[in-house]
């Protein structure tokens, strides 16, 4: 059994959640191919630009954040967007008698989503809801604060080395990286060894 109140916390895109179907929705909105969207996105963030400047690169002229809050509902979480080792790792934790959260940079609108999808956590959280976005130290901080747990007895689980790894273990916290999704086509060479998946975390 694992020590007692060790928590597992998970990020959402990229970790829980497949983004393909949001980018999918993006590149139509913008009126752009997908592969385009993709390959841009893929250019900036290794420049260390922000999804919006892509954005607002591939649709000059355009009010990037008001096609976003116009989108913030269909890009909430739907069942069909899980990544399939999801339930099954939970399920895992659960019955090895691990606590589970979820904390990641989203909207508001996501944490409703999340609930929905009754995956069995014992918190939800959003940057929205805490007003506060990793890598934050402060986000970290309500990470501990939600799990009422020593940060050592915490593992969060991110698909960045920037805005998960780095500082949740500054937080004091344990990281493991399962980079999919974007964030896999990115990763630095330098990046920790990733989980090929969640069921991984019991290898």
């Amino acid at each position: 059994m694992p020590p007692a109140e060790a928590w597992f916390v998970f990020d959402v895109g990229g970790v829980l959640v497949d983004e393909t179907r949001v980018w999918q929705g993006w590149a139509a909105h913008l009126a752009v191919p997908y592969e385009t969207l993709w390959g841009a996105l893929c250019e900036d963030i290794a420049q260390g630009l922000s999804h919006r400047h892509t954005m607002q690169r591939l649709a000059p002229g355009h009010d990037i954040m008001a096609i976003r809050r116009a989108r913030l509902a269909q890009d909430a979480p739907l069942e069909a967007d899980l990544y399939p080792d999801v339930r099954p790792a939970f399920a895992a934790l659960r019955a090895r008698g691990f606590r589970i959260g979820i904390a990641g940079n989203q909207p508001l609108e996501a944490g409703p989503a999340l609930e929905a999808l009754n995956l069995g956590a014992d918190f939800i959280a959003t940057s929205a809801g805490w007003g506060v976005q990793k890598p934050d130290p402060r986000f970290f901080d309500r990470v501990i604060e939600h799990c009422a747990a020593p940060p050592a007895a915490i593992t969060y689980v991110g698909d960045r080395v920037d805005n998960d790894i780095l500082p949740a273990r500054a937080a004091g916290l344990a990281a493991l990286y399962v980079p999919r999704g974007l964030w896999a086509a990115v990763a630095p060479p330098d990046a920790p060894l990733p989980l090929a998946s969640l069921l991984d975390i019991f290898a």
